[in-house]
C-alpha cells in the first residue's frame, strides 16, 4: 500500500484562543502561533493545524460549527505517492492546490489532500505487564502520567451520507484494507495490509456526513489514564471514557474540545498482518465498549465523576 498515515488534520474554528489552550493541554508541541493559523505537532511529527473557520482558503466544511476541513494523508517517500497519484487522478475532484497538494474529496465532500509524510518513525516502548507465572516488568514500577504527550494522530472517524460510496472510496481509491465491519453500518479501515487496527472509521448516517471524533495515539493505558485526568484537571469535559473497545482492543478517553467533534487518546488497539481475519458484527453498543465510564473520572478526586453518556453520537 502506497499511504502509510494520517500526516495532519485541519480544524476550522470560531475561537482560536480556545483552540490554543486546548491544544497546549492535550499535551502537543507548539510549531507557531499566530491570530490566522495555529501549528501543533505530536511527538512524531503529525500536524495539527487550525484555522478560523471563516479563512477564505479553508476547503468547504461538510458540517457546521467547529470541525475537520481536512486530512492530510502521507506516504513513505515520493515513489510511493505517485502510486497513490496513479489512480486518485481518476477522481474527478482531483486537483492541485495552490501549496502544491495533490487533494480529491471523498463522497461526503471533505477534503483529502496527499504529500510525502514528515512524520518520524518512533519506536514506543509501553509499561509491560506481569503476570502469573509471566514477569515481563521486574523490579520496575508502572509510571504514573501527570500529562499525555500524544505520539501521532491515530484515525479519524467519519460519519457516511453515502455509505456504500465511501466504502468503495476508501478500498478501491485510496487502497485501504478492510479490518473489520458492520454490514451496511459501518466499516474499519487501515492503509497498510500490515499495520493498526484502522486508520479510518466510516459510520453509515444518512443524510447528516460529519466527523465523528479524531483520535491521537498515546503510549499505553497508563498515559491514557494520566492524560485524561490531567485534562479533567483542567476543567475538559469528558465526553465519554476511560473505557476499551472490543473491536480494535483498544483502551480510550473521549473529550469535548473547541476543534470538531471529541478527540480521543488511545493506546494498545490490535495489530494486523496478512494472517487477519477480518470480522463482521452486528452494531450495538456494547460492541462500542466492553466497558466505559460515563462522565469520566474527576481528575482532583480521582473518582468517577457523575455523568450519564447524552452525546447521542452513535457510540458503536
Amino acid at each position: 500500500m502506497s499511504l502509510i498515515g494520517i500526516d495532519a488534520v485541519v480544524f476550522g474554528v470560531a475561537d482560536m484562543a480556545e483552540a490554543k489552550r486546548f491544544l497546549e493541554d492535550w499535551g502537543l508541541a507548539q510549531v507557531s502561533a499566530t491570530a490566522d493559523k495555529l501549528v501543533y505537532r505530536t511527538r512524531d511529527g503529525s500536524e495539527v493545524i487550525v484555522r478560523p473557520k471563516d479563512a477564505a482558503d479553508l476547503p468547504p466544511a461538510i458540517e457546521q460549527g467547529n470541525t475537520v476541513r481536512e486530512v492530510i494523508w502521507g506516504a513513505e517517500n515520493q515513489q510511493e505517492l505517485d502510486k497513490s497519484l496513479a489512480t486518485l487522478k481518476t477522481v474527478e475532484s482531483f486537483a492541485t492546490g495552490a501549496d502544491g497538494l495533490p487533494r480529491v474529496k471523498d463522497p461526503n465532500g471533505l477534503s483529502l489532500a496527499f504529500r510525502v509524510s514528515k512524520r518520524t518513525p518512533m519506536v514506543i516502548k509501553p509499561t509491560q505487564p506481569n503476570g502469573p507465572g509471566s514477569h515481563q516488568r521486574v523490579d520496575e514500577r508502572s509510571p504514573v502520567y501527570t500529562q499525555a504527550h500524544p505520539v501521532n494522530i491515530g484515525h479519524v472517524v467519519l460519519f457516511a451520507n453515502d455509505f456504500a460510496a465511501m466504502r468503495a472510496f476508501y478500498t478501491e481509491k485510496l487502497g485501504f484494507t478492510i479490518s473489520d465491519e458492520y454490514p451496511g453500518h459501518g466499516v474499519f479501515m487501515r492503509c497498510q495490509v500490515v499495520g493498526v487496527h484502522h486508520n479510518t472509521f466510516v459510520l453509515n448516517r444518512p443524510g447528516k456526513p460529519g466527523i465523528n471524533h479524531v483520535a491521537f495515539t498515546v503510549t499505553d493505558i497508563h498515559e491514557v489514564i494520566g492524560g485524561g485526568l490531567a485534562m479533567s484537571r483542567k476543567g475538559w469535559k469528558t465526553e465519554i471514557g476511560p473505557g476499551r473497545h472490543p473491536i480494535s482492543s483498544a483502551y480510550f478517553w473521549y473529550f469535548e474540545n473547541p476543534l470538531a467533534a471529541p478527540l480521543e487518546y488511545y493506546a494498545d488497539e490490535d495489530f494486523c498482518t496478512e494472517a487477519w481475519k477480518p470480522q463482521t458484527f452486528e452494531r450495538k453498543p456494547e460492541l462500542f465498549a466492553e466497558w466505559a465510564v460515563a462522565g469520566g473520572i474527576d481528575g482532583t478526586t480521582r473518582r468517577q465523576a457523575h455523568g450519564i453518556d447524552k452525546s447521542g453520537r452513535g457510540h458503536a
